[in-house]
């Protein structure tokens, strides 16, 4: 049975190689029509750009990370749960941190991310839009989803 969840602020001296671990085995996972070149060039990225760029709150489990999410002001720029640890109400948990630090909230997500996709509806994101092209003009179509504080 699971225990206690806790959500804190990212503390890159502790939680970088977590985090770009847990991004690696999730986005291997649900996004492995990206192929590995690419996978490999994003995670180069998480850990150089995008996580110091970002406001990051981590779960902790037990004392290990097991899940994070990513702000860029209102923008989810990333949300990834270790996959051992998917169904346990996390991505929840840290998408309702997020609504309470911002309010309304949006994310774009791979159009062939399926279960991304069906968390987002469960947890009630809508489809605001959609490009056949993903924002570095490559051939992955993406999502735009937008949730409205009033659904959480």
């Amino acid at each position: 049975m699971p225990t206690h969840l806790t959500i804190r602020p990212y503390r890159p001296e502790d939680d970088l190689t977590a985090l770009v671990d847990i991004w690696d085995r999730a986005s291997r996972r649900a996004h492995a029509f990206l192929g590995d070149e690419r996978l490999s060039a994003q995670k180069h990225l998480l850990a150089t750009q995008w996580l110091p760029a970002a406001e990051t709150y981590v779960a902790v489990r037990d004392g290990q990370a097991v899940g994070f999410i990513s702000l860029l002001g209102q923008t989810v720029g990333g949300l990834f749960v270790s996959p051992d640890h998917h169904r346990q109400g996390i991505g929840q948990r840290l998408i309702a941190r997020a609504v309470a630090l911002r309010g309304a909230l949006h994310l774009d997500v791979y159009a062939d991310n399926a279960e991304a996709r069906r968390f987002y509806a469960a947890v009630g994101f809508q489809q605001i839009g959609q490009s056949p092209q993903d924002r570095e003009g490559l051939p992955f179509a993406i999502i735009t989803l937008s949730l409205n504080t009033t659904t959480v």
